[in-house]
């Protein structure tokens, strides 16, 4: 990761520098910025103070998630969960159109909008799912995200189902990622690490990779304490 992002300019610059983002991907990115800011007219997907730095709080805050892993990023599916006015989710799609994305928002306003936004955009390898986390059916992806979503242990209890140690999951946090890992500790096995945020010096990036199963169930009312007797 570089230093922070300060500028439109220097955020556009980031994404044909680190991203190799070519005049079509630009295009691309410059269309769902003015769909967004014409839909925000309409409902409220973005605060109105952060339009005139959408490039830099919105498209490449999303966009750094493919510069984030200390691994490569595995092909196939990308499963962005609550994900609002289409971020992360949208903007990796926008990026890379030959991967499968899916997006799920429990909003209709905001699924129906999504799918206007993919249609106008030619992005053909994108679904949108209205539906709650919790009703979705089992199914792995090879990338996980979630943008300020819920809380990450609960985020892990609900989203485990979708993911395989071979799983990355990328989440953006706010200044408590770090605070939010360390409770992980006695209950989830994973290899996750907080990286710095490229547009807010303050805010985290959660990365990494879930080992496997869920956490340990609570020990029997009345029974003997199990507490921190996990395999």
């Amino acid at each position: 990761m570089t230093a922070s992002i300060t500028s439109e300019a220097e955020a556009q610059d980031w994404l044909r520098q680190t991203l190799d983002a070519n005049d079509a991907t630009m295009a691309r990115l410059a269309r769902l910025v003015d769909l967004l800011v014409e839909e925000n007219e309409r409902q409220n997907l973005i605060a109105r103070g952060t339009i005139p730095m959408v490039w830099q709080r919105h498209i490449v805050d999303s966009a750094q998630l493919l510069a984030v892993p200390r691994e490569t990023l595995p092909a196939g599916s990308w499963l962005d969960l609550g994900t609002g006015a289409g971020f992360p989710g949208l903007v990796i799609a926008a990026l890379q159109p030959e991967r499968p994305v899916t997006l799920v928002d429990s909003r209709r306003l905001r699924t129906e909008w999504l799918s206007r936004a993919v249609q106008a955009l030619g992005l053909n390898r994108v679904q949108v799912v209205l539906a709650r986390v919790e009703d979705l059916p089992d199914q792995a992806h090879a990338v996980l995200s979630a943008r300020a979503f819920a809380p990450l242990d609960k985020l892990l209890t609900i989203s485990a189902r979708f993911s395989t140690p071979e799983t990355v999951w990328l989440l953006p946090k706010g200044a408590k990622a770090a605070q939010e890992l360390a409770i992980l500790a006695q209950t989830w096995r994973h290899v996750f690490h907080v990286e710095q945020s490229l547009t807010d010096p303050a805010a985290g990036v959660i990365a990494g990779r879930l080992l496997g199963g869920h956490p340990p169930k609570p020990a029997h009312a009345g029974g003997a304490s199990q507490r921190g007797s996990r395999r």
